[in-house]
């Protein structure tokens, strides 16, 4: 495959695979439901009002046609002049507005489609121009991720994943050039400011990039003063807008959820981080909400990230530093895994990192391609079953899912723990689980670097 048109080619194909969703039904009497209607009223009121105030779009009614049934508005009247505010940060509804404006949901949905192909070309040319992989292997990769949950279906959900996983993949591209300039430091800064305004937990994302883009000028002390000064100018102007805005330090300032027990509650009240802790393995492996439940492909994961550390590459740490502050975040910030939402929602943002492990898995042997493009393939079809059951009403996406009819994904829930209401069964294949990933991480690592002293 030419290396010049490979992104191209993935990013067109994984479009056309997140489209395949855009008509599924989250739940019963809503296309959208959970939080994407609140991104929808947001962005219909910053197309038609030109804020943030959703209260009349809520009283209208405006929500009907994606939202059949009665609405959780979420939100509070914040003060005498019944304002209210969606807890949920704006830049998402501000990318919406446009085409919510002009044709409505499925428009909206469109630009979440084309922003999920993007990110899939933009994966494939730094697994190419960065890393160096043949371009074969790394767009059988690249693909293999982006057509399976969970990125297939965030590439049509209205949810700020999608989003995130571009700015971030974005920053990485931009990070590991040979050669930086002031344009790339520019375009770092940018994903780094953007990504609070997708959503505040991508803040530990956002630091690693940042410690990243500060040692990368290590040398420069003018550099990384300016880069540092225009980074404290932005997180002024954020804070200085939610406080105005939003009532707090945080959108959820102005959430319904949150009025007794405080913002900050949104990471849960009684935080148990040894519970918490059992989703270290579980969002991968977990029998409902892991990821390779549906899409069996990422089991390759962890071996192929262990390969890219071993590889010489300017993003060797990088890429696993920015994978394990998303995955710690949703292992021990985020209230839950086991939500009102497609399975791993909240690793979407860095995923698309993982998806050059694959990458480099495939561009190991014809062999181990073989084995990433049938794992693919699997993921493909299950995705595909469950987008047309959710189109036809047979099933939702959100709500019963797990009682899909999809022949792999039956197969695959009996080897897999559940997290839901664990066993002493189901803790003793999690840490099997966990051992193995582990396992086959350092086993990546290692012969890579065998490879590698032998070349």
């Amino acid at each position: 495959m030419n290396a010049r048109w490979a992104p191209l080619i993935v990013g067109v194909v994984s479009a056309l695979v997140a489209l395949v969703g855009i008509d599924a039904r989250a739940t019963y009497g809503a296309r959208v439901s959970g939080d994407e209607p609140q991104y929808l009223l947001t962005a219909t009121s910053i197309g038609e009002d030109g804020n943030l105030d959703i209260a009349d779009e809520i009283a209208e009614g405006r929500y009907r046609t994606y939202h059949e049934v009665d609405l959780d508005p979420q939100t509070l009247v914040l003060d005498d002049t019944d304002r209210q505010i969606s807890p949920h940060d704006a830049l998402l509804p501000a990318l919406l507005a446009v085409p919510m404006r002009v044709g409505g949901w499925a428009a909206a949905k469109t630009l979440l489609v084309v922003i999920a192909g993007v990110c899939a070309a933009v994966t494939t040319w730094v697994a190419i121009r960065r890393i160096g992989l043949p371009a074969g292997p790394a767009a059988v990769g690249v693909t293999a991720a982006f057509v399976g949950l969970p990125l297939a279906a965030y590439g049509s959900q209205v949810y700020p994943e999608m989003p995130a996983a571009l700015a971030v993949v974005a920053a990485v591209a931009l990070l590991t050039s040979p050669a930086p300039t002031w344009w790339h430091d520019l375009g770092v800064l940018v994903a780094l400011i953007v990504l609070p305004w997708l959503a505040v937990k991508y803040a530990p994302v956002v630091a690693v990039l940042g410690i990243a883009l500060l040692l990368g000028h290590r040398h420069d002390t003018r550099r990384i003063a300016i880069l540092a000064g225009g980074a404290a100018v932005a997180a002024l102007a954020y804070v200085v807008a939610h406080r105005a805005w939003y009532g707090g330090w945080t959108v959820y300032a102005s959430g319904d959820h949150f009025a007794e027990t405080g913002e900050l509650s949104v990471v849960g009240t009684k935080v148990n981080l040894l519970g918490r802790s059992r989703r270290l393995a579980g969002l991968l492996v977990d029998r409902d909400f892991g990821i390779a439940a549906w899409s069996p492909v990422w089991l390759l994961a962890p071996f192929g990230l262990g390969l890219l550390t071993a590889r010489r590459w300017p993003g060797r740490w990088l890429v696993p530093a920015v994978i394990t502050a998303g995955w710690l975040t949703a292992t021990f910030v985020a209230l839950t895994m086991h939500g009102f939402w497609v399975p791993g929602r909240q690793i979407v943002v860095v995923l698309p990192l993982a998806a050059l492990g694959l990458a480099a898995v495939a561009a190991r042997s014809v062999r181990w391609l073989t084995v990433t493009a049938v794992l693919g393939a699997v993921g493909l079809f299950t995705r595909c079953w469950l987008a047309i059951e959710s189109s036809t009403g047979r099933r939702t996406l959100i709500f019963d899912f797990a009682s899909t009819a999809a022949w792999p994904y039956r197969a695959m829930r009996p080897l897999l723990p559940s997290g839901l209401d664990p066993t002493g069964a189901d803790l003793a294949l999690l840490v099997a689980w966990g051992a193995l990933a582990l396992g086959t991480a350092w086993l990546g690592w290692s012969r890579a670097s065998v490879r590698s002293r032998r070349a």
